[in-house]
C-alpha cells in the first residue's frame, strides 16, 4: 500500500523551495499506516505529487524529503549514488592534500538529511540522526565499505537529537575492521589527537579547520588566548606560528589532557603554553577585574542555542562574552569570534557583536567574514546548514 503525507492548504511552499523539512504543522492528514523510517510520498493539498521523504512520527519534522523526482526510488542504488556524489565532491576540494580527516557527509546540503559522516584516514564516522538514517543503516555502512580507502565504519550516535526521534543512542562498530580509538589528525602540518570513540561530536571539530589556520593573522609575538580551547588548535597554531605565550581555557580537565597531548603531539612541550580549567565566562571577568589584556582572543563557544526558543538567552551569552573579551584586547589586537548555533543567524550574530562593542566603547573593523570550512557545504535552499559563522575583528 502506498502511504502519502497530504499537506494543508498553502503549505508546499517550502517544498517548491526544495527546503526537505516538513513539520508537523503543515500536514492535513497522513493516508495509510506508515511505520518510523518508512518512505512516505509527499502530496499538495489537491493530491499533487511533490517529493518523497522519510516519515518520522516523534519529531516535529514529521518528514525528510529525499528526492523531488518521481522516478527515483530510495534503495540501495539511491544511497550508492548520493554518497558517491558526496566522496566525489569532496576529493575535488583537494582535502587529501592538506588533512586525512573530513566530513564525508553533511546531511541535507548533499541529499541526506539525519546522515553526518565524518572520514578519518580509512575509517568513517557516522551519526544517523533520524529514524529515516537509522532505518538503512546497515546499507550506508555497506556502501560507505566500497568507497575508496574506508575499511571500517564506526557509529557515533550517541546525542540527544535521535531523543527527538524516538531513538535510542548508540557507539560502536558498525562494519569492517576493528578501529584504534585514538587517530592522528593532521591538518596543514599540525597534528591533533582525535577520540574517534568518546570525544566531541565524532571526535574533532573538522568545521573549524581553515580558520585553525590563522590565515592573515599576524601572530609573531603575540599573547593568543584560546577560549573553549576543546583540543587546543586554534592556540597551538599560533605557537607553531610564532606566539609569544598561548593561555588555553575549558571547563573540562579532559579538554585541557587532549590539548596538552596535542601539544606533545607538536613536539610543542617546552612551549609557553598555560593550561586554565575554568568556566570562560567567570575567567574573562578574572582577566578584566586584573587588567590583564592579550593580543589575540579566539572565542569558540559550544552550542548556545538548540532551537529557536533559546535564542534571545544564547544571544545574551554571546554579547557577555564579546563585551568581555573585547574589554581585554590590547590596541591593534584581534578577536576570533563564533557562533555554531543554527538558530542565530550570520545576521543576529553580526548585531549581537556590535552591540557588545559599542558597549565595550570599542570600533572593530570586521578584518574577515568566517564559516565552516567547505566539507561542510552551504545550501541556497537550506540556510540551517550554514550554521557556523564568525568574525575576525580587528581594534
Amino acid at each position: 500500500m502506498i502511504t502519502s503525507i497530504q499537506l494543508k492548504s498553502k503549505r508546499k511552499g517550502s517544498v517548491l523551495r526544495r527546503h526537505p523539512w516538513i513539520f508537523s504543522g503543515a500536514v492535513e492528514q497522513i493516508d495509510g499506516n506508515p511505520f518510523p523510517g518508512d518512505t512516505v510520498e509527499i502530496r499538495a493539498s489537491d493530491g499533487t505529487w511533490l517529493a518523497r521523504g522519510a516519515y518520522s512520527p516523534e519529531s516535529q519534522i514529521v518528514c525528510r524529503i529525499l528526492t523531488w523526482n518521481p522516478e527515483e526510488l530510495i534503495d540501495r542504488e539511491f544511497f550508492r549514488r548520493r554518497l558517491a556524489a558526496a566522496y566525489a565532491y569532496r576529493e575535488g576540494l583537494g582535502l587529501s592534500d592538506v588533512t586525512n580527516g573530513y566530513r564525508l557527509v553533511f546531511g541535507e546540503s548533499d541529499g541526506l538529511p539525519g546522515l553526518v559522516v565524518d572520514r578519518y584516514g580509512s575509517i568513517a564516522v557516522g551519526q544517523f540522526l533520524t529514524v529515516g538514517m537509522d532505518r538503512w543503516k546497515v546499507v550506508i555502512s555497506e556502501l560507505l565499505l566500497e568507497l575508496p580507502g574506508i575499511d571500517s565504519v564506526y557509529e557515533r550516535s550517541d546525542t540527544s537529537a535521535r531523543a527527538r526521534e524516538g531513538l535510542p543512542e548508540a557507539n560502536g562498530l558498525l562494519a569492517g575492521d576493528k578501529i584504534e580509538p585514538m587517530f592522528l589528525l593532521q591538518e596543514y602540518g599540525m597534528k591533533l589527537w582525535v577520540d574517534i570513540a568518546g570525544g566531541q561530536k565524532t571526535g574533532a571539530y573538522l568545521d573549524q579547520r581553515e580558520n585553525r589556520r590563522l590565515e592573515g593573522i599576524d601572530v609573531v609575538g603575540k599573547s593568543v588566548l584560546d577560549c573553549f580551547c576543546y583540543g587546543g588548535g586554534f592556540g597551538i597554531r599560533a605557537w607553531m606560528r610564532g606566539a609569544a605565550s598561548v593561555t588555553q581555557v575549558d571547563s573540562s580537565e579532559d579538554a585541557l589532557d587532549l590539548a596538552r597531548r596535542n601539544a606533545q603531539a607538536n613536539d610543542l612541550e617546552s612551549a609557553q603554553i598555560t593550561y586554565e580549567k575554568a568556566d570562560v565566562f567567570q575567567f574573562l571577568r578574572s582577566c578584566r577585574d586584573a587588567r590583564r589584556t592579550y593580543d589575540i582572543i579566539v572565542l569558540d563557544p559550544p552550542k548556545l542555542a538548540e532551537n529557536q526558543g533559546q535564542v534571545e538567552k544564547a544571544c545574551r551569552g554571546y554579547k557577555d562574552l564579546n563585551l568581555l573579551a573585547l574589554k581585554l584586547l590590547n590596541p591593534g589586537g584581534r578577536l576570533l569570534t563564533f557562533s555554531c548555533s543554527g538558530a542565530v543567524t550570520p545576521e543576529l550574530f553580526r548585531k549581537v557583536v556590535g552591540d557588545a562593542a559599542r558597549d565595550a566603547g570599542k570600533t572593530p573593523r570586521i578584518a574577515k567574514v568566517l564559516q565552516q570550512a567547505p566539507d561542510h557545504p552551504l545550501s541556497l535552499d537550506i540556510p540551517e546548514a550554514d550554521y557556523l559563522t564568525g568574525l575576525d575583528l580587528s581594534l
